[in-house]
């Protein structure tokens, strides 16, 4: 697989007609793929390779993402890239990144996801306990915006080591970063540093499952 570097060299080269006469700086290709310059320093630093801005990235310009990670040729994977895989979507639920959401009526559609974006749902053998449902509200920006697919993983309900979920309680459906805390409440804590966090009883919370993953801009 290329490095984070090359990676950015390759995405210099291609967004390089949008910019001219300018040269294409790495402060760019941040802005290209969603990233902030904080987080696209780490990444760098890490050599940490931003899978799912890729592959929003590659499919905005039409290109394979297997050409980006791995230099292999479209023509030799005319095949793979042909191959998509089905999850469950909500598209009338939307959980909310910001103040409570929820429906009366589920209607259950199929996404079609390519067979590179599996592997960061946790593999095939995972997508029986996936779901997907769409973003409202900016408390967790810029993690997750307006418009956004998240997929969620129902069959990850622990919430011990913290992380991202979506999740019930009585003002509706959100999505936010949960932590446990040493006196059994949990701390429901967004990205956007305008909202505070707020502090329930466990027993006041429904999870409805990890967030995993998400796609942007997804009409």
């Amino acid at each position: 697989m290329n490095s984070f570097m090359n990676i950015v060299e390759e995405i210099k080269s291609i967004v390089s007609d949008d910019f001219k006469p300018k040269k294409v700086f790495d402060k760019d290709v941040a802005e290209v793929l969603g990233i902030s310059q904080m987080n696209f320093a780490t990444m760098k630093k890490r050599n940490k390779i931003p899978f799912t801005e890729l592959l929003d990235f590659c499919a905005k310009k039409s290109i394979s993402i297997n050409w980006l990670l791995y230099g292999q040729s479209p023509e030799s994977l005319v095949e793979a890239t042909n191959k998509f895989y089905m999850v469950k979507y909500f598209n009338d639920i939307s959980a909310s990144a910001g103040g409570g959401s929820d429906v009366a009526f589920e209607e259950i559609e199929e996404l079609e996801i390519p067979e590179q974006f599996v592997f960061m749902l946790g593999g095939e053998r995972e997508l029986k306990n996936i779901e997907a449902i769409n973003v409202s509200g900016d408390s967790m920006e810029p993690t997750f915006s307006y418009n956004d697919i998240v997929f969620i993983n129902r069959s990850k309900t622990d919430l011990n080591r913290g992380g991202i979920f979506t999740i019930r309680t009585e003002a509706g459906l959100f999505i936010k970063r949960v932590q446990t805390r040493l006196d059994g409440k949990i701390d429901i804590i967004s990205d956007n540093s305008v909202y505070t966090t707020q502090t329930l009883q466990a027993n006041e919370i429904e999870v409805v499952g990890r967030v995993v993953s998400r796609f942007g801009d997804v009409d």
